[in-house]
């Protein structure tokens, strides 16, 4: 693992930035431990397919570049940057708090998602194993859970799983936005290669596990090429659905992928950076609720017909369904079989098995 020099844009929220008149040191993992009286957010964006969240840890050693996460690590008083690949929160009081609260009295059995601001089995999993633990709370609970990962070690937990499967539900979304482990290394230098990923889905669909694999985000000009070779490679592996949505680059995070481009793609960083004005109306990102996970413009209008096509070609259903994500969330039985519908490139669900 080779961890880059710490690199943090001036974070919002503090009063004083520290620049270095040197060149800064590599930055060394620091791991940290958080009190804290409740595990479950409320999410009520319009922009988000699920209520509720849990995020046993913060920060994530995968290093994504264009991870939309790394903003929320300013709220701790920590960077977006390199902060957020190694300075790792984590909460041991998880599986106790996640108890609480789905035994509290005003709780309706709602899904919950696994995590929303880091990935839920990032390499700390393998130590601390609060996720599989929090995982077994919704198990012996019978409460839906719904995860979204781009690590192999969900595997792990692939019994698990199948048995809240069972019992209750349980989704799984393989994140896997590059078709080739050169760029995927690039942009998101320590997670699982694509290949493992596919593997990963793979291991799970044979154990019954519903799994989706999610293509997010898609980077115009840089990886939209991949979406048939990963719709295919999706359908060979037996996953359920594809789904996608563009990138987005809130606060500082555009700095920070902005300058990871440019290092490792120098020659066509500035083809993408415009390819991606293109379908924000001329900026790297729209802010506005409701548009967030949206793309326009013509050439978005070209990304999406290249993604039905494939999916069509594959046996997916139109849009990019998927059977994950949004699990048992806010579902009502009704005359349609159970589907729901929310606005939103991404946000598109089927649940029927």
């Amino acid at each position: 693992m080779k961890l880059r020099p710490i690199d943090n844009p001036p974070n919002p929220y503090l009063s004083e930035h520290a620049e270095w008149l040197e060149p800064p040191p590599p930055a060394r993992v620091e791991v940290f431990e958080e009190t804290t009286n409740s595990i479950l957010s409320r999410n009520d964006s319009p922009d988000l397919p699920h209520t509720w969240s849990v995020n046993p840890y913060r920060g994530c050693l995968h290093a994504c570049s264009y991870c939309y996460a790394r903003r929320l690590h300013e709220y701790l008083g920590y960077g977006a940057g390199t902060d957020f690949d190694t300075k790792l929160v984590v909460k041991p009081d998880a599986p106790r708090l996640l108890r609480n609260a789905l035994t509290a009295p005003k709780w309706k059995r709602e899904a919950v998602h696994f995590s929303g601001a880091t990935d839920c089995y990032q390499p700390l999993e393998a130590t601390y194993q609060l996720t599989r633990a929090c995982l077994e709370v919704c198990l012996d609970l019978g409460n839906p859970a719904c995860i979204v990962t781009k690590s192999c070690l969900v595997i792990r937990d692939v019994d698990l799983l199948a048995e809240l499967n069972r019992v209750a539900a349980a989704r799984v979304q393989i994140s896997i936005p590059f078709a080739d482990a050169k760029t995927s290394r690039l942009m998101e230098p320590q997670a699982a290669l694509p290949e493992r990923r596919f593997e990963a889905v793979r291991r799970l669909r044979a154990k019954g596990v519903p799994v989706g694999v999610l293509m997010a985000p898609i980077i115009p000009g840089l990886n939209d090429r991949d979406i048939p070779r990963i719709v295919e490679k999706a359908a060979a592996a037996g996953a359920q659905g594809v789904s996608y949505s563009p990138l987005r680059l809130p606060g500082n995070v555009a700095g920070v992928f902005v300058k990871r481009l440019g290092e490792t793609m120098p020659l066509r960083a500035n083809r993408v950076l415009s390819r991606i004005r293109d379908i924000h109306g001329g900026g790297l990102n729209d802010p506005r609720f409701g548009e967030r996970f949206s793309g326009h413009g013509p050439y978005w209008d070209s990304i999406r017909g290249l993604f039905e096509v494939s999916l069509a070609q594959h046996g997916f259903g139109k849009g990019g369904l998927s059977p994950c994500v949004d699990c048992l969330a806010n579902r009502v039985p009704d005359s349609t079989g159970g589907k729901t519908e929310r606005t939103g490139e991404q946000l598109k669900f089927d649940f029927e098995q």
